[in-house]
């Protein structure tokens, strides 16, 4: 009651002196309705972006919010760790029969079943891993990084429902922890895990090249070589997003694919493997010009996913920034950097989708950090917030600060005004550089700004510290999946942005989008073969018969633009249609009738293996159900 007293009179103080107050310095004091009324009157009585007095207001109203981030992040940071390496085979405490180096995805087995490796989310904790290794001086880890390896060795050559090593399978999403395929029906193919395992080891095979340099060649570069080939043949195709549930072309995955590309070459020149270099080159400029199309100047976002029936406002967007953060690239809009004008505009308009949209965010002012989730639509376990999603947020704030203290300017154009404008009113379009009080304000309030999304996430984190896949939009208690590996994985690299952290170069400086001499991005059609698809159905006179199916070529699943057979006889249907060549194929098909009416062939899926480059081939198969 005293401090409540205190913080009041303390806060009619400055709102009589006309000093503006950000309400989220106040998170620390808990939910106190006055104090946020109190500071939203002052903060909105007199802008803070260009008065003297506010750092030292904020050194005064933050003593306990940092107090309480330090706490937080102390244990957390502990607890996370541990919990990464009690998911990992095969020793982790929670990942009982997992192979050695093989990243369980959650210990729960019902209600959802997460206990198996998913070559994304793999991907992502073992880059964290790398990075904890060669930058933090944890050997300890190194036998882990070496098994996982020898892991992915052996994962890349299951032959599995989206191919096998030669024809796409390196796009499967996930597997048994035994390293045995998984051939239940699924989101597939999945084409971000081939660039991010890739990512991954180049870090990891860059450090060895003077000291190992024949583990690098004969064991590393087999796998990043395989990866870097199905990231070049297939990056501009459609495959299902990191979600797992639309299938179409993805912000996060082309981001991840052009930075694998680039690494690609620049590892593969580096230990004289040059053969492909051409074709990485090509590839990554054609995926450069190809990833700025997914901007929407009308709005101010990156539209995530080009399918869908959603808005496009996704953590898809910010999980690209912080995983393609490169700190020589600046602010970079191109390359979408943390810091870009761009990348902060998406970014307000994620973290707003979400403000409406959870109770536990209810009545929290535009300046304050709310928890978020995957995508405002989201209905997966009652659409929550994910801790992951929320420490990217804090990710991305954080990056951003380190870029503008590296390079000692700021610049706030029109696409960021609205970025700059929710945490100081009375922001402006501009430069400025390290000796302004503007670049001072600017920095420190983005940096609380990041701390708060931090301590959102502390408050719901049980006392136990252990962080599950969300926790619920109204309550906050844990749901779904626990102990997320990637969830402890996103606290780390979250705690380390916080730190100043400065991540590798990958080769995003100075880069500029190139397209054809028509002026347009160039196309990857990748080698193409042939299918006619025919089949043996009996149809009423007022229905017509269509296929759709797991490739671009097929609509991708799509009923509506699904592709019309012609009739060949009373009971026989066909279509000849041009296909990515010695790929696994899914597919089924469909009878519409003249008013409208969707009939699906019964499970299970159709599957075909598509001739290699140039060939053709028949397949015929009878209607199911």
């Amino acid at each position: 009651m005293l401090e409540r007293k205190a913080s009041t009179i303390m806060l009619a103080i400055f709102a009589i002196l006309g000093i503006g107050i950000s309400v989220s310095y106040f998170q620390g004091f808990g939910d106190q309705p006055l104090l946020q009324t109190a500071a939203i009157h002052a903060h909105t009585a007199r802008s803070v972006i260009f008065n003297a007095p506010y750092n030292l207001v904020q050194r005064v109203v933050g003593i306990r919010q940092q107090s309480d981030m330090d706490k937080y992040i102390a244990t957390e940071r502990a607890i996370a760790r541990a919990g990464v390496l009690t998911n990992i085979g095969p020793d982790g405490k929670k990942a009982s029969g997992a192979h050695a180096g093989v990243v369980v995805a959650s210990p729960s087995t019902s209600d959802p079943d997460y206990f198996y490796t998913w070559t994304r989310d793999s991907a992502l904790v073992f880059k964290m891993l790398v990075d904890e290794y060669l930058y933090n001086g944890e050997t300890s880890l190194k036998s882990h990084i070496d098994d996982y390896v020898a892991a992915q060795q052996i994962l890349q050559r299951v032959s599995n429902p989206s191919g096998n090593y030669q024809n796409g399978g390196l796009g499967e999403p996930k597997f048994h922890v035994n390293l045995t395929a998984f051939t239940d029906p699924w989101g597939r193919p999945q084409r971000d895990g081939p660039a991010l395992r890739a990512t991954t080891l180049i870090a990891y095979g860059k450090s060895l090249i003077k000291s190992d340099r024949s583990y690098v060649k004969q064991t590393i570069w087999p796998v990043v070589k395989a990866d870097l080939r199905y990231v070049a043949d297939y990056w501009n195709k459609t495959g299902f997003d990191l979600w797992e549930e639309v299938s179409s072309r993805s912000f996060f995955t082309t981001a991840v694919q052009h930075r694998a590309l680039r690494e690609g070459s620049a590892f593969a020149s580096a230990i004289g493997e040059t053969a492909d270099l051409q074709q990485y080159n090509e590839q990554a400029d054609n995926a450069l010009c190809f990833l700025q199309s997914y901007w929407n100047p009308d709005q101010g976002y990156m539209t995530s996913n080009t399918g869908g029936s959603r808005s496009g406002i996704d953590a898809n967007s910010v999980l690209a920034s912080i995983h393609t953060f490169d700190p020589p690239a600046g602010c970079d809009s191109i390359t979408f950097q943390p810091c870009s004008d761009k990348a902060l505009s998406s970014l307000k308009v994620y973290v707003d989708s979400f403000r409406s949209v959870y109770p536990i965010n209810s009545g929290i002012p535009e300046n304050v950090a709310v928890a978020t989730g995957r995508y405002k639509e989201d209905v997966y376990y009652g659409g929550n917030p994910w801790y992951l999603t929320t420490f990217a947020v804090t990710e991305q704030l954080y990056n951003s600060v380190i870029v503008w203290k590296r390079q000692k300017y700021l610049e706030i154009t029109p696409i960021s005004l609205s970025f700059f404008k929710q945490l100081m009113p009375d922001a402006k379009i501009g430069r400025y550089d390290a000796s302004t009080d503007v670049f001072t304000t600017v920095l420190s309030a983005v940096t609380h700004f990041a701390d708060s999304f931090i301590l959102v996430n502390a408050k719901y984190t049980p006392t136990d510290g252990s962080l599950a896949e969300q926790y619920n939009r109204t309550t906050g208690l844990p749901e779904s999946a626990k102990d997320l590996t990637w969830s402890y994985a996103s606290a780390i690299t979250a705690f380390k942005a916080r730190d100043g952290f400065v991540p590798a170069s990958w080769g995003a400086a100075g880069l500029k989008v190139r397209t054809g001499s028509d002026g347009q991005c160039v196309a990857n059609p990748g080698p193409t073969s042939w299918v006619d698809f025919r089949i043996k159905v009996d149809v009423n006179a007022n229905e017509h018969v269509f296929l759709a199916g797991s490739v671009e070529e097929l609509m991708s699943w799509n009923a509506d633009e699904a592709v019309a057979l012609s009739r060949d006889d009373a009971s026989t249907w066909s279509v000849n249609v041009k296909v990515p060549a010695d790929t696994m194929i899914q597919y089924k098909y469909i009878r519409k009738d003249s008013a409208g009416k969707v009939t699906w062939e019964a499970d299970p899926n159709h599957q075909t293996l598509s001739p290699v480059e140039g060939e053709s081939t028949v397949v015929t198969d009878n209607w199911q159900g």
